[in-house]
């Protein structure tokens, strides 16, 4: 409700200027009202009515600032030729005082404020109203410059918000637009190196296929049943290559880059030496393995390989004195790895993308599994994922 209030009033500045100077007319009304009599202008009503000239300008103090300046310092004529200074003269002046001062840059609202201020000083020291309080034209003189200096500076005040917001705003949106760019170039960097890597699989899947079908050929006569095996290979090995191109095509987002060469990617078999690196290196880390991996597309056995790998990697360079964990469960239909370690973690930076989890959740997503990370309760990290192994066309234990 007062966001739209607020949005009616910055679409309708001319409509909101009029309540405020029919605002301040009422207040000057009410103040009249509760004069005593002998203390109230002989006229009444028409003492309202220069109450409503002197309000005026502050219908149009957005819309038209330097008409509305000049017509309020025209109003200081009233006091001077009619001993009367309506109460809506002194308002109109403190706000369009603020208004220039919170509207206008530095110089137009000070030469404001000296329009405005200086012919009722010198209004003051020529012409002074007798009042009720009977002050002299010092004492004015001092008020009405500590009501201008008041109100330029809460009206400069304004402005300095104003233009800090707008400037943390725009930082903002320049922050959001980086870091937005900076995650979707870590994708993109992600994603080409993960279709380099599902074009090694399948490039040695496809010579797999040649040396098989070179083989059947050969023994074809003089050994069948060999011959059916090598193209019953062939068929399995085929089924696995169209699956990986699939996923190729699925990650595959601009031109292909130069392959590296036709080498087997690592698997499940590389983690025990992996797991031998990092000891070495100086992270004590233990492997355990729950139940007996079967037969599995090599792009699993990659992503597994890469998820520990990086899991290893952000261990020994964050956690510091700690140890480590690698547990890899196999059951009816899934293969789940857990990596954690007893370490402080990395330290958050609002500024950095994590490359590694953005990889890791990329790969698993890529064969429909699911990836958590974060801080342990009891202290440390832990990186945990699960891969459904019936896509993959694995034969589970």
């Amino acid at each position: 409700m007062t966001n739209r209030l607020r949005a009616w009033a910055r679409d309708r500045p001319l409509a909101v200027d009029a309540g405020t100077a029919v605002a301040l007319t009422l207040v000057d009304a009410a103040f009249l009202l509760l004069t005593p009599r002998e203390l109230r202008p002989d006229q009444l009503w028409a003492a309202l009515g220069w109450s409503v000239l002197c309000a005026a300008p502050v219908a149009i103090r957005r819309l038209a600032p330097w008409p509305a300046v000049g017509a309020a310092v025209a109003t200081l004529a009233v006091p001077v030729l009619f001993s009367l200074a309506p109460t809506t003269q002194g308002l109109t002046f403190i706000v369009l005082t603020y208004t220039m001062a919170a509207h206008r840059p530095l110089r137009p609202a000070s030469l404001a404020a000296l329009l405005l201020w200086v012919p009722v000083v010198l209004a003051n020291l020529v012409a002074p109203l007798d009042g009720v309080l009977n002050m002299g034209p010092g004492v004015l003189v001092l008020n009405n410059l500590l009501t201008a200096s008041v109100a330029y500076a809460v009206g400069r005040a304004v402005q300095a918000r104003r233009q800090t917001t707008r400037m943390l705003r725009e930082r903002a949106r320049i922050a959001e637009a980086t870091q937005r760019s900076l995650t979707e170039q870590a994708v993109a960097d992600e994603r080409r190196r993960i279709a380099r890597e599902l074009h090694d699989v399948v490039a040695h899947h496809v010579s797999v296929m040649g040396v098989l079908a070179t083989g059947a050929r050969r023994v074809l006569r003089r050994d069948p049943d060999a011959a059916d095996e090598a193209m019953a290979t062939v068929e399995e090995t085929g089924r696995a290559t169209l699956r990986e191109l699939r996923r190729l095509l699925d990650v595959l987002r601009m031109d292909a880059e130069p392959a590296a060469e036709l080498t087997p990617q690592p698997g499940l078999t590389g983690i025990e030496a992996l797991v031998e690196q990092v000891r070495d290196a100086g992270l004590p880390v233990t492997l355990r393995v729950d139940g007996t991996p079967g037969p599995m597309e090599d792009g699993v056995a990659l992503t597994v390989y890469r998820i520990v790998q990086e899991a290893l990697t952000n261990a020994l360079k964050h956690a510091g004195r700690a140890t480590a964990l690698v547990r890899l469960t196999v059951t009816d239909g899934s293969l789940a790895v857990e990596v954690t370690d007893t370490g402080r973690g990395p330290t958050p930076a609002p500024d950095r993308i994590g490359h590694g989890l953005v990889g890791m959740r990329e790969r698993v997503a890529l064969y429909g599994g699911v990836l958590r990370t974060g801080p342990r309760p009891g202290g440390g990290f832990r990186v945990y994922a699960r891969i459904p192994l019936e896509s993959a066309g694995a034969v589970p234990a």
